[in-house]
């Protein structure tokens, strides 16, 4: 693995290992008020981003489009900003910042079906996608 495929795999493997330490951390202190935080950057954090690593490696067209290097940055944007944005919300400081995270996270979601999408017509019609 590498190129896309590999920085979206290997996102998602430091998103994990943090999401293990910060689970341990609430484990050993019997404070699970983050939980919802945690949760996000395990699932949005790891299974997400490793997923999509996945997907890249195997359609080498779609890791060679640019939009995956805009879902890289739209899905990184999202992590970063989702998570603490809801570590913000729990503790009552804002939304503001979660908000922005699950759009940036979206947008990245709706640019991966694009990517996915247009690579499943190409491969369909024999490499140009047909658009009715």
């Amino acid at each position: 693995m590498r190129g896309i495929g590999l920085l979206f795999f290997a996102s998602g493997v430091v998103y994990v290992t943090l999401g293990m330490l910060w689970g341990i951390q609430m484990g050993i202190s019997q404070d699970f008020t983050m939980v919802p935080a945690h949760a996000h950057l395990n699932l949005v954090g790891f299974v997400t981003m490793a997923l999509a690593g996945i997907f890249y490696h195997v359609t080498p067209r779609a890791a060679a489009s640019p939009l995956a290097r805009v879902h890289f940055v739209l899905a990184t944007l999202g992590v970063w900003m989702l998570v603490p944005g809801i570590v913000l919300a729990v503790t009552g400081q804002g939304e503001g910042l979660a908000i922005a995270g699950a759009l940036a996270t979206l947008a990245g979601m709706l640019v991966f079906l694009t990517n996915v999408v247009l690579n499943a017509l190409m491969a369909r019609e024999g490499g140009v996608p047909k658009v009715a």
